[in-house]
């Protein structure tokens, strides 16, 4: 990763940190309500008392919630603009503007659960964000990540005329760890930077990093959620379509 490719990816949140701000709200985009956030709180388990970090925290929505639970809290974003709606929003929450893949303000072993909510697609750095993370958690400690499902990008999905038959297209092997850019969708008028990695890195960075894999998942709609999807299209492709990844690791013991 060079410094020139990080700053381009701060300055493309920054660029977007107003509209994000509109597309999560106070309680997540309907993605994240319909299908990933059950899976979220049930790998998090009871957080009352604990430290949780929120990296990728963007506009601070998840610290909320995370202390209305009681967790004690502290958000983090490499985006400078992030972190400033985050405070205006939350004043009561210890917000840091960091590097994922560094934590710098963060001391070793210092917290419980690390929650990171549609982070790693994101990072430049994936690598170095694993390893940041089993840092900062205390040993036994666990972090939970949701992230974009890497086999089936939506932003390069086709739906045919009918609605039966969804495809996602690649332009370039499916093996190959690159940087991607989709157009804007929804408000945005900005494209989006995000980066491909093949399922098995991901595993195999989490294992190198020095964390066991408890539990995955790919969340989809259960049925007593149903009735939160705002049309049929919405519960149809919540039903059918494999939007995200949730991964609950435990932070290894170190060998005697």
């Amino acid at each position: 990763m060079s410094d020139g490719e990080l700053e381009e990816v701060r300055d493309f949140w920054n660029r977007i940190a107003d509209d994000w701000r509109i597309q999560v709200g106070d309680d997540g985009d309907s993605n994240r309500i319909l299908n990933s956030d059950p899976v979220l709180w049930k790998f998090a388990g009871e957080v009352s008392g604990l430290t949780v970090p929120d990296p990728g925290c963007g506009t601070g929505y998840l610290s909320k919630k995370l202390r209305d639970r009681g967790a004690l809290v502290t958000g983090i974003d490499f985006s400078e603009r992030m972190i400033e709606v985050a405070l205006a929003d939350h004043p009561d929450i210890d917000f840091r503007v960091d590097s994922c893949s560094e934590l710098r303000t963060i001391d070793d072993e210092h917290f419980d659960v690390v929650i990171a909510n549609y982070v790693l697609m994101d990072v430049p750095d994936f690598r170095g964000t694993m390893k940041a993370f089993n840092r900062i958690l205390r040993t036994g400690g666990v972090a939970v990540l949701v992230f974009s499902h890497p086999c089936f990008p939506q932003g390069r999905a086709t739906v045919s005329e009918n609605g039966e038959e969804t495809c996602y297209g690649w332009s370039f092997p499916y093996f190959e760890q690159r940087k991607c850019t989709d157009p804007p969708w929804a408000h945005f008028k900005s494209e989006f930077i995000w980066f491909h990695r093949p399922l098995s890195d991901y595993w195999k960075a989490f294992m190198a990093a020095g964390f066991a894999v408890v539990d995955f998942e790919e969340p989809r709609i259960t049925e007593d959620r149903y009735p939160l999807a705002e049309n049929e299209t919405k519960l149809k492709n919540s039903k059918t379509r494999p939007y995200s990844v949730a991964f609950k690791l435990q932070k290894k013991h170190k060998a005697a």
